[in-house]
């Protein structure tokens, strides 16, 4: 997540992770486990923080990549990897980013996008910012939503976007608003996820109520897992630092006009910082939240209008 500027296996092999780490590779992974295999993957110390255009970056995307495949997600277009060119604060030099996209067709040709980035702020001063809750947690959350649809076939289109250079100023959900695949009016909303493992309180809050509240009802109708507190908030613009309308992908959509649900965790101690690391998040109330917004997607699914 970019909150500083507001106020403060082939492929398993390649990646350079521990053999132990996937010491039960020889069995078929249940979808839990696979879930937080994605986020140590990703958070892994041989992606070095996936800073945009590093090797480790790029191992980040080969990784997802195999991943849409495996899913089954189908390419929008031509292939997954989309494009584009951003440029850094303080500079005027351009640098290549990619995004990835894959979908599951539905009945319907709304469309409903479902996000999270997957670049982190890399390696300074030799330390390596795994960013396992900014964002490795999202990305493995829509890699299971991605999962459980593939088993049911949705009512609309899902959207599936793993967004590059977040970091960097939302460059990557931009540059896709910016030139959509298809059509923005079939755009129903975005459903998008930043740092959703780690939680003191147990506490997971939907934002984009306050500016879109007609999904307020539907979000209600969700059956959150014992343990787990689902709270509406962070959005108003009188709450400053902490309204986090525009603090994350989400942000994109919502200048281009188009609703949003933003999940998401308060800050903790680990945010930005070298400790944001696969062992410090909590997995009971990671995989707490995936349940959840799973739910609130097949909720919206289901009860949009087609």
């Amino acid at each position: 997540m970019n909150r500083f500027p507001l106020l403060r296996g082939l492929f398993l092999a390649s990646l350079g992770v521990s053999a132990l780490s996937f010491s039960s590779c020889a069995q078929e992974l249940s979808k839990p486990n696979q879930t937080l295999k994605d986020v140590e993957i990703l958070a892994s110390d041989s992606l070095g923080g996936r800073l945009p255009n590093t090797p480790g970056h790029a191992k980040a995307q080969q990784y997802l990549v195999q991943r849409f495949k495996s899913i089954g997600l189908k390419p929008v277009g031509d292939q997954y990897q989309h494009a584009f060119t951003f440029t850094q604060r303080n500079s005027t030099t351009q640098q290549p980013g990619v995004n990835l996209v894959g979908m599951i067709p539905g009945k319907s040709e709304k469309v409903i996008v479902i996000s999270a980035h997957y670049d982190h702020v890399g390696t300074r001063n030799g330390k390596v910012f795994n960013g396992a809750d900014d964002d490795a947690s999202g990305i493995g959350a829509i890699l299971s939503i991605a999962t459980q649809f593939q088993k049911q076939k949705p009512q609309h289109t899902l959207v599936f976007v793993a967004f590059d250079a977040e970091e960097q100023g939302l460059q990557g959900s931009k540059a896709f608003v910016a030139n959509l695949p298809f059509a923005k009016e079939r755009i129903l909303l975005n459903v998008n996820l930043d740092m959703v493992s780690i939680s003191e309180k147990n506490e997971l809050y939907a934002s984009g109520l306050y500016h879109y509240p007609a999904f307020k009802p539907l979000l209600e109708q969700v059956k959150v897992p014992q343990g787990l507190n689902l709270r509406f908030g962070h959005d108003r613009p009188e709450q400053g630092h902490d309204d986090w309308t525009r603090q994350s992908d989400h942000g994109s959509f919502h200048a281009a006009k188009i609703p949003f649900i933003y999940f998401g965790v308060e800050d903790h101690p680990h945010y930005h910082q070298e400790t944001d690391e696969f062992k410090n998040i909590h997995p009971t109330f990671y995989l707490k939240a995936v349940e959840t917004i799973t739910q609130a997607v097949q909720v919206l699914d289901k009860q949009l209008s087609l």
